[in-house]
């Protein structure tokens, strides 16, 4: 087939963290033999070739100023539960531009299918212009773009919309499919497909993590919980560090290394100082992507405290779970959103309840202090990724989503409609 897909965000440059599982979807679908496109934002600091990885890649302009380039990239949201200034301004030029610019590329070639990321802001855009040019339309959702449509009666009258007209929905959890079906979109339609991993990239790996716990100066006998990603409220780092004074008590020495970057970083900090743990906290910055395997190999728990925010915002399924688990690491993560449909409870990490500092502490002080059940969760862990959740298999499923529009849309019988109808 031949694929379009549209996408608010994508790693600004090999090897960058923002959204990385847009660009393995596209690369992914690609190694399965059919041709993809992908239509994004531009920005200034975007520095990506024509093709890479066999996916072609297209950039549309909407933005006038530079302060305005705030449209997709993780750049719109403060926090991921509130707009960034210039935000508003952004939105009717990425709109319009992001229209115009698919039907561009759909009038240059004679595609297949059109694949929305997010039914939230794109999927409006890419309905239009699937009726338009009368071909099956997909969509994906990847978790705060259902949490867009549940805050408005006109964001979700358009999430609906849209997805009214797709032939399949795909959501990386069960969470996210259940809000949208809430929302009007036809159940029968919508299939969970958790994120892939691959684990050629992240492995265990002990001589990389101790040559980086050396590197940072990091006592190789230290106890070290690590988390990385990025600094939002849905992550639930301030819960995580209310848990590790019940953590240092126990065991003094324990060090956490929180890695990347975000608004709450400041806070964050201010909230180590003032709870008396800072020495035990390390912040080492943005992470690149050749070195997060390494983080995961240095500790000896990686810890994943996600939330459901104050505004109700969640995670569908953080990445950092499925690197972790590649990686052969024991896991104490929040029984929330997807993180259930990949890590049973006692089999591949220990789940505690969200929000529950103690129980957090709990959980982490178990793994810490019983290395032979730390070793055997993390082995279950990898054996999961490498049965069920490589790549090359969700990137099959994506294309068993892809096979079902096209028969709805066959079946359906799409005929053109004007302009005026829409």
């Amino acid at each position: 087939m031949k694929i379009a897909m549209l996408t608010s965000s994508y790693p600004k440059w090999p090897g960058e963290t923002t959204a990385p599982f847009i660009e393995e979807i596209a690369a992914h679908v690609a190694a399965r033999g059919h041709e993809v496109h992908v239509l994004m934002p531009h920005r200034a600091d975007l520095r990506r070739a024509p093709c890479e990885r066999g996916v072609h890649l297209h950039t549309y302009r909407y933005a006038p100023l530079r302060a305005l380039e705030v449209w997709g990239y993780a750049a719109a949201l403060r926090g991921d539960v509130g707009l960034r200034p210039g935000t508003i301004a952004a939105v009717p030029l990425a709109l319009g531009s992001g229209l115009a610019a698919l039907l561009r590329l759909t009038a240059q070639h004679a595609f297949d299918l059109l694949h929305a990321h997010w039914v939230l802001p794109n999927a409006p855009i890419a309905a239009l212009v699937a009726r338009r040019r009368r071909l099956p339309l997909v969509i994906s959702l990847h978790g705060s773009d259902v949490f867009l449509a549940e805050r408005s009666l006109p964001l979700a009258w358009s999430a609906r919309w849209a997805a009214q007209r797709a032939g399949a929905i795909t959501a990386c959890s069960g969470d996210l499919a259940a809000r949208l079906a809430r929302l009007g979109a036809p159940a029968d339609r919508l299939v969970v497909v958790p994120y892939g991993i691959d684990p050629q990239v992240f492995r265990p790996d002990p001589a990389a993590g101790a040559a980086l716990r050396a590197r940072l100066g990091i006592d190789p006998q230290r106890p070290t919980l690590v988390w990385l990603s990025r600094m939002v409220y849905k992550k639930g780092l301030h819960v995580l560090l209310e848990a590790m004074p019940a953590v240092v008590r126990a065991q003094p020495d324990t060090l956490l290394v929180l890695g990347g970057y975000g608004d709450l970083r400041p806070a964050l900090e201010a909230q180590a100082r003032r709870l008396g743990i800072a020495r035990n906290v390390l912040f080492p910055g943005v992470i690149t992507r050749d070195e997060v395997n390494a983080f995961w190999n240095m500790g000896d728990v990686v810890v994943i405290p996600a939330i459901r925010d104050h505004r109700g915002n969640v995670d569908g399924l953080p990445n950092i779970v499925l690197e972790a688990m590649s990686a052969g690491r024991p896991i104490v993560a929040s029984r929330v959103a997807g993180i259930p449909q990949v890590i049973d409870d006692g089999v591949h990490g220990l789940l505690t309840p969200p929000g529950d500092a103690e129980a957090l502490a709990t959980a982490i002080l178990r793994l810490t202090g019983d290395r032979r059940l730390a070793q055997r969760l993390g082995q279950a862990a990898r054996h999961r990724v490498e049965r069920e959740l490589r790549w090359s298999h969700v990137a099959e499923r994506f294309e068993q989503a892809y096979h079902r529009a096209r028969s709805a849309a066959s079946a359906a019988g799409q005929r053109r409609v004007p302009w005026c109808e829409w």
